[in-house]
């Protein structure tokens, strides 16, 4: 394959892998934090310092020093909504003016409503505990409609990675308490958008990326307790997914004819790292405080690279962040706990990286939950939240065959608005 096929190719793997890192508004960007109904009743405000198999994903030190099993499941249905709407993007094909890219100028709703499964299960020998928790840290689907103002970098995408992390945790002395884990992630994607062929007066072409691929990371983490405080420190590490599949390029009509078919390739990307501080206080018998400190990584984020025989790297340039939350939880009864808590989250993305594909924004997430102890075994969990995104600009241009002599840039301006989203879990934990 010649450099100038390679670069026509291009033009829509770039923009349709762009999309399978993006989130649908949960935590930051692609990353999903309802691990937990409990955490999440509390707006994630406590998790690295709290203990069981329902803070095992924030950090593998929380099963240390149990006494036989536990278990729990989790199911989060996640309802997004909000606008990206077109404020006057702009298509130049070559030899012609400027013209208004035309379609749809408003996109209501674009991100699916989703179901998230999660569930961990761990069994302790005394000071010694193994533990496994599954996850979908990284999941969704978003669908643009065929005419819309933003089809040619994005369209209808679906991302699906799922964790499987095996752990081990040991109590060194009362209250000291360390964790380790593996991360193996199996990602899985299918990502599409349209390209404009040379005459305006052509149907769009269309191009899909599909890949999948395994790929491993680790976490570390301890715990303090001490009278009625308790701390917790935990570190998740970047993963570095590399996805196996093809690009299909269909529709391309007159002098682009040529490019239409299916080859197969390769990209590389880096999930980012996450650093957790949290900290408890029992303030009475029936009160905790809890916060929560995440610092990540998104910089790992920085571009993704494609193999043969596109070998091209396309710079993301995200940058690090950070999210803050405090929380608290109050026992009613012995059964009966309730809780709530408030985040905020910054987003990763940068003014003039933004683009309709990634349609991410600080947030402020509102949050509250309930357990029930039905049992002397069985605990049932109940959370809702409710988050409002801060109204965002959608403004990264992209060039269509970029780098060849039918470049077609496309000079997007458009905008995020009105932005919420709702999250209601159910959960159960059981003892055995």
């Amino acid at each position: 394959m010649n450099s100038v096929t390679a670069r026509i190719l291009l033009s829509g793997s770039a923009s349709a892998l762009t999309l399978g890192m993006a989130g649908a508004a949960h935590a930051q960007a692609f990353y999903l934090q309802e691990q937990s109904v409990r955490a999440q009743g509390r707006a994630f405000s406590g998790e690295a310092a709290d203990t069981g198999v329902d803070s095992i994903w924030w950090n593998p030190a929380s099963i240390a020093g149990m006494e036989g099993g536990e278990a729990a499941v989790h199911a989060s249905a996640i309802l997004p909504r909000g606008k990206v709407s077109d404020q006057g993007t702009i298509l130049v094909r070559p030899g012609q003016a400027p013209a208004p890219v035309g379609g749809d100028p408003v996109e209501k709703n674009p991100i699916n409503n989703g179901l998230l499964p999660s569930g961990a299960i761990a069994y302790g020998f005394g000071k010694v505990a193994l533990g496994l928790a599954v996850t979908a840290p990284y999941s969704f689907t978003t669908d643009y409609a065929a005419d819309s103002w933003s089809r040619y970098s994005a369209d209808k995408t679906k991302l699906r990675t799922f964790d499987i992390q095996p752990t081990v945790a040991v109590e060194l002395t009362p209250g000291l308490k360390l964790g380790a884990a593996l991360n193996i992630e199996h990602a899985d994607a299918t990502l599409s958008n349209y390209l404009p062929n040379l005459s305006p007066l052509l149907a769009d072409g269309h191009q899909t990326l599909s890949g999948k691929g395994w790929d491993v990371g680790w976490s570390a983490g301890m715990q303090y307790h001490t009278g009625p405080f308790s701390l917790g420190l935990s570190y998740k590490s970047s993963i570095k997914h590399k996805l196996k599949g093809t690009v299909e390029t269909t529709g391309l009509l007159g002098p682009l004819a040529g490019q239409n078919g299916t080859i197969n390739t390769h990209a590389t990307y880096s999930t980012p790292w996450m650093a957790i501080g949290s900290v408890r206080y029992k303030a009475t018998n029936k009160l905790t405080l809890n916060a929560q400190v995440v610092r990540y990584g998104w910089s790992e984020f920085d571009s993704i690279d494609l193999g043969d025989p596109l070998n091209v790297s396309i710079p993301e340039n995200y940058k690090n962040s950070w999210s803050y939350a405090v929380g608290a939880d109050y026992a009613i009864s012995p059964k009966w706990t309730v809780r709530g808590g408030v985040q905020y989250a910054g987003t990763p993305t940068r003014d003039g990286n933004r683009d309709a594909r990634v349609p991410d924004a600080d947030r402020w997430n509102f949050s509250a939950g309930t357990s029930y102890a039905a049992t002397s075994h069985i605990t049932l969990d109940a959370a809702a939240s409710y988050i409002s995104f801060k109204d965002a600009s959608i403004d990264r241009p992209t060039a269509a065959y970029a780098g060849t002599p039918v470049q077609t840039p496309v000079l997007v301006d458009g905008s995020l608005t009105d932005a919420y989203a709702m999250v209601f879990s159910l959960g159960a934990r059981v003892t055995f």
